[in-house]
């Protein structure tokens, strides 16, 4: 039998693309968004369709099988392989050729779908299918899977937008098939005419549904279990071989280019969103509205919405109702005549296009909202995508539910109504025994289920391992036992993904979950569970995730990569150098910590979190890198050179000596400290309730700086904070950890003791301005400008000493949790308990104070109830000075909003003030690319710079030349004045010069 490294060193002699038998590329390859895991032997990826087939020909001489692998989106674990994994995004990904007139484009199985149909749309044409992974999975992913998405009503699967493929066997045999018997493999006409009969009776689901004798329910457009598009090659069909080779899952062969067609995207769709009085309501009403002429018709419930769907956001308030219908078509007057049919409790119909995509970010977030339970317990796939005539759907998700609840279970149904596709993730337990064997009784009862309503196990994203195993109870065996024997005229060597679709491997095999030991890490890393969101290559939007993959293309780079190589170093099979992986290190040295996954990942996996922790048990016992010392300990360097009133020597020093201090960046300029931090010399006496700050340095008044050329206030490295999970011991994978504490609607009771700065007077509640490293010892003109406009609101200010409080931001950045954890209850200690709201003014600080503070000291109750009061400026404005009018500024804004602030604080307070000021405009989405510490620290400079470049540059250099510049974050503003040239300010310096 061939090794594994004679099988690595004939692929490399015989191939141009790459090929990687490493531990960290197969580890990035086990998994992919399903509840599998299979260990691959390496990686290849090929340049060209040449390549492929020398890959298959070397795999085939050596007994080893093949899986191809797009973007790894699939649900039921036909992206995995225990033989070579064929990548096919890195080099095979080109759109050939489009014929606007003949309305086809020629694609590589690697093409991003979202690539495509950026390209066509010039020519007002779409590519229909759009499942909802269209920012990352590929064209031939779709092919294997037979993809729909919500536009599939009116246009179909991708075996309907199919005309043409070209196919390479495992053996290295190339085929090229459209429509007739042209390019077949040998013996498949012959299998075809042997079995006329069987394809023309037995390919419908086995219905016993009202009405439907067995074996006789007739087919719908959801079939896509099995070889479902199998009597596509009767004659009165027209032998559509290309048509019946979409969704073999790679058990054929591999694409190598395919023919597509494209559909004229309508110009200006209307959205008509229908509420019902419950999901059974909705479900019945559904196919009662295809007769319109609907473009997508997509059904989702009270229990994915909740608060979300009630006015916010820039959104319509969803009609009354529990349960809705979105409802695209293709103009008005169609929408308007669908409403009068409908009947629903209430509708809206919306025609503007960004309310529009206000509504369905809705629909789109109620997808993330499935992957979790109300109380934080993980969702799992798995029976993602059943399928019933759309007649059928009301009945079907009653007796659904019902079932889940016999058995114990919860999931929130919702999907494409309008062709009976329902989508659900279920909290299964899949770690114990018992939660294993559950899964097993209730899928072969759920299967049972769908075949009563004359559906199909798989709708939309195949069959793979979850349920292959159950399409006997479908199709029956004669039907199974053809499939069979079409696969093997394909593959007769049976090396092309074996374990998929025939002769499967049973679904409660290969489990993901069972290789990880029972720790809270462990769980938390396991609920990445491969959907791929940070895959998505474009920038645009208030989103952040994932900056350094969007920089790089490579999958190590990845929130979902580095979760994949952080559960195989928990496995311990493949990564087996533990907390010391270098495979690890190097994964997780380009994350910025920006947290963006936090929120953006629709199960909210926290990589920051997750590398700090790393990093914690990582250099545990040995010396760190530099920059741990030097960036990572920057508060006591601060305050050691604040009480030797050595700033000015400091700056002199940078500003003269050219030296590179070790353990930073060479392309770096370092930071100029304040001559005189934010506490300092402002009337303290000890005892005191601090606020006077602002009056011993007031703001400078005059106009707003505009883009251009300035003096920039030195940069300083604002280190990006992390949340450090708790490594004690946790059930497994399915108990959720529990969520940070939400802020309250009112200040937080107890004294508000320590000495600072001299008292301010006021009649409202009193503020403690929090006195962050940055805002103390590099930009005190942010902080006198807070206190000037707090104090204009109303509000007492106070604040505690600068020298005995921090967050603990760049010890958790730089994975020195001890340290963190003593820094912060000194912290606690020395504010003991808050009356009122706790003002911070640097993003990334109040994001540490809201979330590492109680995962870090989880056991003191003084750490949430900090959390919980901890407000940001524009916060405290909203809840405590309601009544109070910002000055008018009537200036165009442009800027970057922190990524923290995106992702844990939200920014709606933010951009409701500046709203009120009369700050026009949008701050860049995005992350700014220096992330406190990481751009800072020596090999990064690249990365932060393309980060810059995505967003944050090009709306700088656009903007219009009277624009205000805003970045609360002082990393924000740094990277603004290094690479823009130009001076941001925080929103308080805005607002205080305009008082």
């Amino acid at each position: 039998m061939t090794s594994p490294g004679e099988l690595e060193r004939t692929l490399r002699e015989n191939l141009r693309g790459e090929v990687d038998f490493g531990a960290a590329a197969r580890a990035l390859t086990t998994m992919d968004a399903s509840n599998y895991r299979r260990v691959p032997v390496g990686v290849v990826a090929p340049r060209d369709a040449e390549d492929v087939a020398a890959a298959l020909a070397v795999c085939a001489g050596a007994g080893v099988p093949v899986v191809p692998r797009g973007g790894g989106t699939s649900i039921a674990g036909q992206a995995t392989g225990v033989g070579v994994v064929l990548d096919l995004t890195r080099h095979m990904n080109a759109l050939v050729s489009v014929d606007p007139a003949a309305r086809t484009a020629v694609v590589q199985p690697g093409l991003v779908l979202d690539r495509l149909r950026d390209a066509v749309r010039p020519y007002g044409l779409t590519f229909g299918p759009d499942p909802s992974t269209h920012a990352r999975c590929t064209l031939g992913g779709m092919i294997g899977n037979n993809a729909c998405g919500a536009h599939s009503v009116a246009w179909g699967t991708t075996a309907d937008n199919v005309s043409e493929l070209a196919v390479t066997a495992y053996g290295g045999t190339a085929h090229r098939i459209a429509t007739g018997w042209t390019g077949a493999p040998d013996g498949l006409r012959e299998l075809v005419t042997a079995h006329l009969g069987l394809l023309r009776t037995g390919m419908g689901p086995v219905g016993t549904a009202p009405g439907m004798a067995p074996g006789t329910a007739p087919a719908f457009s959801r079939r896509i279990s099995g070889y479902g598009g199998l009597d596509a090659l009767l004659p009165e069909h027209g032998v559509q071989l290309a048509r019946a080779f979409c969704g073999s899952e790679g058990t054929l062969g591999v694409v190598t280019e395919a023919v597509v067609r494209l559909v004229e995207a309508p110009p200006a769709p209307v959205l008509a969103v229908l509420g019902y009085a419950d999901e059974s309501a909705a479900a019945d009403a559904a196919a009662g509205l295809l007769p319109y002429g609907p473009l997508t018709v997509e059904g989702m419930a009270e229990d994915l919405v909740g608060d979300r769907g009630r006015a916010g956001g820039g959104a319509p308030a969803l009609p009354r109702g529990e349960a809705w219908l979105f409802v695209e078509m293709p103009d008005e007057g169609g929408a308007r005549a669908l409403l009068r049919a409908a009947d629903p409790l209430d509708a809206t119909v919306v025609t503007d296009p960004a309310a529009q995509r206000a509504l369905w970010r809705i629909r789109e977030d109620a997808a993330g909202t499935a992957t979790r339970m109300p109380d934080g317990r993980m969702a799992w796939p798995g029976w993602e995508d059943c399928a019933v005539p759309p007649a059928r759907l009301g009945a079907y998700l009653r007796e659904f539910r019902a079932l889940l609840a016999a058995h114990g279970l919860r999931g929130s149904p919702y999907g494409h109504f309008g062709e009976g596709c329902v989508h659900v993730r279920i909290d299964f337990d899949l770690v114990s025994a018992a939660g294993v064997a559950r899964f097993r009784e209730f899928s072969g009862e759920l299967a049972d289920l769908v075949v009563a309503h004359g559906g199909s196990l798989s709708g939309e994203h195949g069959d793979g391992q979850a349920r292959a195993e159950l399409l006997p109870k479908m199709y029956g065996a004669e039907v199974v036992r053809l499939f069979g024997a079409y696969k093997d005229v394909w593959d007769p060597a049976g090396g092309m993904n074996p374990g998929m679709l025939v002769r499967p491997a049973r679904l409660d095999e290969n489990l993901r979950f069972a290789v990880l030991p029972a720790t809270s890490f462990a769980g938390e890393v396991a609920r990445c569970v491969g959907v791929a969101k940070c895959r998505t290559t474009e920038p645009g939007g208030p989103g952040v995730m994932c900056p350094s993959y969007r920089v790089t293309g490579e999958e190590r780079h990845s929130t979902r990569g580095r979760a994949r190589l952080l559960h195989e170093m928990l496995a311990g099979e493949i990564v087996t150098d533990g907390w010391r992986s270098a495979e690890v290190a190097e994964a997780l040295d380009l994350c910025l910590g920006c947290k963006g996954c936090r929120s953006d990942c629709p199960v909210g996996v926290d990589m920051a979190a997750y590398k700090a922790e790393f990093l914690h048990r990582h250099w545990a016992g040995r010396i760190r890198p530099l920059s741990h010392y030097t960036l990572g300990g920057l508060p006591d360097w601060l305050r050691l050179i604040a009480r030797l009133r050595a700033a000015g020597a400091v700056n002199a020093a940078a500003r003269l000596l050219p030296v590179t201090v070790p353990g930073l960046a060479p392309e770096r300029a370092l930071p100029e400290l304040a001559k005189r931090p934010f506490t300092r010399g402002t009337g303290r006496r000890p005892g005191a309730v601090a606020g006077g700050a602002a009056a011993a340095s007031p703001p400078a008044r005059g106009p707003a700086p505009t883009p251009g050329p300035a003096v920039a206030p030195g940069p300083a490295p604002t280190p990006g904070p992390a949340v450090a999970p708790d490594p004690s011991p946790a059930p497994g994978p399915a108990v959720a950890p529990a969520p940070s504490p939400a802020p309250t609607s009112g200040p937080v009771s107890g004294p508000a003791p320590g000495p600072g700065p001299g008292p301010v007077s006021g009649p409202g509640p009193v503020v403690t301005l929090w006195p962050d490293t940055f805002t103390e010892y590099f930009a005190p003109e942010a902080g006198h400008a807070a206190v000037r406009v707090l104090r204009a609101a109303g509000l007492d200010v106070s604040v505690p000493r600068s020298d005995r409080v921090c967050c603990g931001l760049t010890y958790v950045s730089t994975g020195r949790l001890d340290r963190a954890r003593r820094v912060l209850r000194r912290t606690l200690d020395t504010v003991g308990e808050v009356s009122g709201p706790v003002t911070v003014l640097e993003p990334s600080c109040a994001a540490a104070l809201r979330t590492d503070l109680p995962a870090l000291l989880p056991d003191d109750p003084r750490a949430a109830r900090l959390a919980a009061a901890v407000r940001t400026f524009a916060e405290t404005l909203e809840e405590y000075a309601p009544d109070w009018r910002p000055p008018r500024l009537d200036r165009a804004v442009v800027g970057q909003t922190h990524c923290h602030q995106h992702a844990v604080l939200g920014d709606g307070p933010d951009r409701r003030l500046r709203e009120r000021a009369g700050l026009v405009g949008e701050l860049s989405g995005g992350c700014c690319g220096l992330a406190g510490n990481f751009g800072f620290e020596p090999g990064h400079h690249g990365v932060s710079v393309a980060c810059a470049e995505e967003q944050l540059l090009p709306s700088l250099r656009a903007a219009p030349r009277d624009a205000v510049i805003q970045a609360d974050g002082f990393s924000c503003r740094t990277q603004i004045a290094q690479l823009g040239g130009v001076r941001a300010r925080h929103l308080a310096e805005l607002l205080a010069e305009g008082l």
